[in-house]
């Protein structure tokens, strides 16, 4: 039965880890002069030009020691969502939808394994095509359960690329020339300020804390080949991520 599940559930992190690289592409550089920031800029950030605000943003969120990622995007194997909390210690817990069904949760504690659990309609998803009889049985063996899996399994480091924060921080680019300064707002009870780029046919706005440490806020692309939305929370809060009960995990390794 495991075999249903591998191939699928790496495909689903390649995809989200992919999806986090939205930033790397969305402050890509431009292909023309820098333009549009105001000649006397007011309000958060005094003088500041947009892309070095939003280069200072960039910086302030690679430093974070944990956070919160919120995914919604649009890719060219469907939509993709995902609520992912980590640190830099590896740490890591959140819930992940590939697709229009079927939902994976992650865990990965302070040890040495990774622990996922599929609701029912992923693994119906997981089972087509199978026997009626292995249908039943993966659906009895695993629904509402735990799998888990040696953290060195290749499938599962695929899947780990989710909850490596330094690797995820390190793909922002920070070349962000031509970045334009817009209105204050908030996000998620948070002061903000916008800024848009407009780059290949892809604009991209980003929501920068304006009060304590700058840091990225959210980032929506709209058009291109990817467009969506990553919010960013809880920086620096602990992960809470701990070892389901042993009733509640089954060994990948006992599954036929």
């Amino acid at each position: 039965m495991s075999a249903t599940v591998r191939p699928r559930r790496a495909a689903l992190a390649a995809a989200l880890f992919a999806a986090v690289a939205l930033g790397a592409t969305a402050c890509g550089p431009s292909s023309g002069p820098a333009s549009g920031d105001d000649a006397k800029p007011t309000g958060p950030f005094g003088d500041l030009t947009g892309p070095q605000i939003v280069d200072k943003a960039v910086d302030g969120t690679k430093a974070a020691t944990s956070l919160t990622l919120d995914l919604s995007l649009k890719t060219a194997d469907g939509p993709l969502k995902a609520y992912v909390s980590t640190d830099l210690q590896g740490k890591c817990a959140g819930t992940m939808t590939f697709g229009t069904t079927g939902t994976a949760e992650l865990l990965r504690p302070a040890d040495k394994a990774v622990y996922l659990r599929f609701d029912e309609a992923f693994l119906k998803e997981q089972a087509k095509g199978e026997p009626e009889e292995v249908q039943k049985a993966l659906l009895k063996e695993l629904k509402g359960r735990w799998v888990k899996t040696d953290a060195k399994d290749p499938d599962a480091k695929e899947m780990l690329e989710l909850c490596d924060l330094k690797a995820l921080l390190a793909d922002f680019d920070q070349t962000t020339t031509g970045t334009v300064r817009g209105v204050e707002t908030t996000v998620g009870g948070h002061k903000a300020l916008t800024l848009t780029q407009k780059l290949d046919g892809e604009t991209t706005t980003f929501s920068v804390a304006t009060e304590g440490k700058p840091h990225l806020l959210r980032v929506v692309t709209t058009g291109g080949e990817e467009p969506g939305t990553i919010t960013f929370s809880d920086y620096d809060k602990p992960v809470v991520a701990q070892t389901p009960p042993k009733k509640d995990v089954v060994d990948e390794k006992s599954l036929g």
